[in-house]
């Protein structure tokens, strides 16, 4: 008997059914999130229109687009001496922000290992910071002008405490809180002090650590913008300061959303570190749902 020579023929695989739901659900996010901010900047031109407050003490969204495209791009040349500077205020600006975040996220993170491992270092060094803790940065600000002049020392300096205290009481939290049973798990099998705070605590601890990294940038940026207010000749705390001086608010308005702004993107920086970082921690909540 003779074998047919043609093959059969498999079921041709459709498509998901539940994908367009899901790509529906993704859009409809992403629009609600955008229905606050809309009817914000709305009710905002409305209320600046209205008469209620003269224009130049509230200026309409439009007017400050119009500010803010000019200081970035150089359109017009309405803002006069910050025409087209904005990427240098910026610049300036993150320059100070990350290089005290920088210091501070070294010297937190190596300090709040050393007091949540050691006993001995916690009773000798937490009283010292728990004292300089409730003291505001901004008091600082006389003694760092003293100390390192008007620069941009000044502005790390104060940057730098801004956001250690976050960073280290993070860090010691996550130490703290670190898993006993794996500890003495690790113990059991030879592991070294050194061993066990390489590989099990500050494993353990990167969560309670990332999450005082974005604390400790929002604080960074709040104090750089203070800085250059006072003890700085550049950045985006100092045209805020200096135009509102010449009552362009439209330009402070600018600057403060410019900040919030660099604020969001550093803190989605941190989050999407993170979140490389810490797949493991995403793969076990997962598995914890579902559970």
């Amino acid at each position: 008997m003779a074998l047919s020579s043609s093959a059969p023929t498999l079921p041709v695989p459709q498509p998901s059914v539940a994908a367009r739901p899901a790509l529906i659900k993704r859009l409809y996010r992403r629009i609600e999130r955008a229905i606050v901010p809309f009817l914000l900047l709305v009710g905002w031109e409305i209320f600046s229109r209205s008469g209620v407050l003269p224009p130049a003490l509230l200026p309409a969204p439009s007017q400050v687009l119009v500010a803010w495209a000019d200081w970035v791009f150089a359109t017009d040349g309405n803002t006069q001496t910050y025409s087209g500077h904005w990427i240098f205020d910026v610049a300036a600006s993150a320059t100070r922000v990350f290089a005290g975040f920088a210091i501070s996220t070294l010297l937190g993170v190596s300090i709040g290992m050393a007091i949540g491992w050691s006993r001995t270092v916690e009773r000798l060094i937490e009283p010292v910071l728990q004292i300089l803790r409730p003291v505001p940065p901004v008091s600082w600000i006389p003694l760092a002008i003293i100390w390192f002049g008007i620069a941009n020392k000044p502005a790390i300096f104060l940057v730098f405490l801004g956001s250690f205290f976050p960073i280290l009481l993070s860090t010691i939290h996550g130490v703290k809180t670190c898993d006993r049973n794996l500890l003495r798990a690790g113990a059991m099998t030879g592991g070294t002090p050194g061993k066990l705070l390489r590989y099990i605590v500050f494993p353990a601890a990167l969560p309670s650590i990332f999450s005082g990294l974005r604390i400790a940038v929002g604080s960074a940026w709040m104090l750089t913008v203070t800085a250059e207010m006072v003890a700085v000749k550049s950045g985006v705390g100092y045209v805020l300061w200096d135009s509102y001086y010449f009552l362009r608010y439209d330009i402070v308005i600018a600057a403060m959303v410019s900040i919030g702004l660099l604020g969001y993107l550093s803190d989605l920086a941190i989050k999407l570190i993170a979140g490389r970082v810490l797949r493991w921690q995403r793969g076990s909540t997962l598995q914890a749902k579902e559970g």
